[in-house]
């Protein structure tokens, strides 16, 4: 910037050199030749108050010289017209192709990079980018889609299966049985039989087919126990394993607690007669195609979301129609001798001393739980009955409140004296007959929600530490709670004995598996 006066002292000149030379940004005329004190200093008043602003308009100037219009119009508050108008071009397109068919016979390349090669050896207008862009990504949703289903699929599949290590190691231990005296030794030993109902120990029932899990669950609970002279353990499994069962228990002692395995065929109350609504369930031809049917089929993946259908695969579990999985309905009637139990499923892990549970005081009530609707865990500890029945039926809208508030199976203490005193037995057949006759369209998920029902007014919240659910469905379990949990349940269809397992929670499980027995190493069950 310069400022130039004439010779004739009749103007003064303000000027900015560019890349074209020098612009004049201002010309002031003087008027007369000689100039008075006062006119120089309003002049120089005048400059003083103009100088700033010209020094910034210059520098403008200058930076839009040296970054082109770039930078420019933005700083000075100029839109570039054609940029802006290109934009709303192609919204305008991307809204026309959006309600518009794709053209038939469109082909589609595998890639983006593809994308834009054809668009340059093609000369692709605007248009025809835009279908081409819109049928690539619903043809990659859509497979995207069928992969998650595909993956369910394969899941529910391995969940429902049996290892070939746990089918090798029931196998095994069944022909042990056969041909080991000390397999078939009795269970408990004939001086401990009266200890089977004495009510001043502390009886636990566990009812399942699995003898690895079983073993878990047993071992589990007697190292966590400061008192493992006081438990008796109910192992109840099916025909067809019992002699296997018996074998394990009868050759892996876990002294001082006591252990009894009893076969379903042989407790003599246990007959047909006295369970006709199990006979139904499992000879009903609609309950065995919807357990044993196509499960995949039916199922739309653009309507479905993948979680709903995970859902419906959980609930389709043939487990859900075994006599094992609705055993503790009878408690009452299989124990009569027994005035309070703890029933465990097979796939929790007692990580504390369970002493204390029977020390609680249910308040007259039949079943100590922990309630699934409050919890850190928003997805776990959501469950109202809402999410387990079908209240646009008619009968359950009438009956029940799709607000109250769920409980877990896995953990409970029974106290049998007070069950005897209900018709919560009745209810629960009463029910199951009345969603059989609806064809399973009061709810699908096996045994708790007709306990739910059978139960209702009859459970006493207890602390959740005690019993810590989901670690087979969430793989995002907080491992500081899971340390500090009583139990913790393997619910879901990611239990740690299958490949599916969640790696970081297999290892709660698997520190109680002796993988020195030699049944274990024979069969190949490995750690990870």
């Amino acid at each position: 910037m310069q400022l130039h006066i004439s010779p004739s002292m009749r103007s003064i000149t303000i000027s900015s050199s560019s890349s074209n030379g020098f612009i004049d940004l201002m010309k002031i005329k003087v008027a007369a030749r000689h100039i008075s004190y006062r006119t120089l200093f309003h002049t120089i008043l005048i400059l003083a108050f103009l100088l700033p602003f010209v020094f910034i308009l210059t520098a403008l100037v200058t930076l839009e010289d040296c970054l082109g219009r770039r930078l420019g119009p933005r700083l000075l508050g100029r839109v570039d017209d054609s940029g802006h108008m290109l934009v709303k071009d192609f919204y305008k397109i991307l809204n026309q192709v959006n309600h518009e068919e794709i053209p038939d016979g469109l082909k589609l390349p595998d890639s983006y990079n593809q994308l834009v090669s054809e668009m340059k050896s093609n000369q692709y207008d605007a248009k025809t980018f835009a279908f081409m862009l819109r049928a690539m990504l619903e043809k990659f949703e859509r497979e995207i889609r069928e992969s998650k289903f595909a993956e369910l699929m394969n899941k529910h599949f391995a969940a429902s299966s049996i290892p070939k290590g746990i089918h090798c190691l029931s196998l095994r231990l069944t022909d042990e049985y056969s041909s080991n005296a000390h397999a078939r030794k009795q269970l408990p030993s004939p001086e401990l039989l009266p200890l089977l109902s004495d009510n001043s120990y502390h009886h636990f029932v566990l009812s399942t087919d699995n003898i690895l899990a079983a073993s878990v669950v047993v071992t589990s609970t007697v190292q966590s126990s400061l008192k493992p002279e006081k438990i008796v353990f109910h192992v109840i499994t099916d025909k067809k394993t019992y002699a296997g069962m018996h074998s394990w228990f009868a050759l892996n002692s876990v002294f001082p607690a006591i252990v009894e395995v009893k076969g379903v065929h042989q407790f003599d109350w246990l007959t047909r007669e006295n369970v006709p609504v199990l006979e139904a369930v499992e000879n009903h031809n609609g309950i065995r195609n919807y357990y044993h049917g196509n499960h995949i089929a039916g199922a739309n993946p653009s309507t479905t979301t993948p979680r709903m259908f995970a859902s419906k695969l959980q609930s389709r579990s043939p487990k859900y129609i075994s006599l094992l999985n609705h055993l503790r309905i009878y408690l009452p009637e299989l124990f009569p001798n027994l005035d309070k139990v703890v029933f465990l499923d097979d796939d929790v892990v007692i990580q504390r001393d369970l002493s204390p549970l029977w020390e609680i005081d249910l308040e007259g009530k039949v079943n100590g739980a922990v309630e699934t609707c409050k919890g850190e865990d928003e997805w776990v500890m959501s469950k109202y009955f809402k999410n387990y029945f079908n209240f646009s039926h008619p009968l359950i809208a009438k009956s029940l409140d799709p607000n109250e508030c769920a409980w877990a199976y896995g953990m409970n203490i029974f106290d049998l004296c007070a069950w005897r005193k209900t018709n919560i037995r009745e209810t629960y057949h009463s029910w199951l007959k009345e969603n059989l006759k609806s064809n399973l369209t009061m709810w699908k998920l096996g045994t708790l929600p007709p306990a739910l029902i059978a139960f209702k007014g009859h459970v006493q919240p207890i602390d959740p530490s005690w019993h810590m659910l989901g670690l087979g469905y969430q793989n995002n379990t907080n491992i500081e709670n899971v340390k500090k949990a009583a139990v913790i349940h393997y619910n879901g269809q990611s239990k740690p004995w299958l490949q599916i397992g969640f790696e970081h929670l297999r290892p709660f499980w698997t520190k109680h598996v002796n993988y020195s027995n030699d049944f274990i190493r024979n069969c190949h069950i490995m750690e990870s």
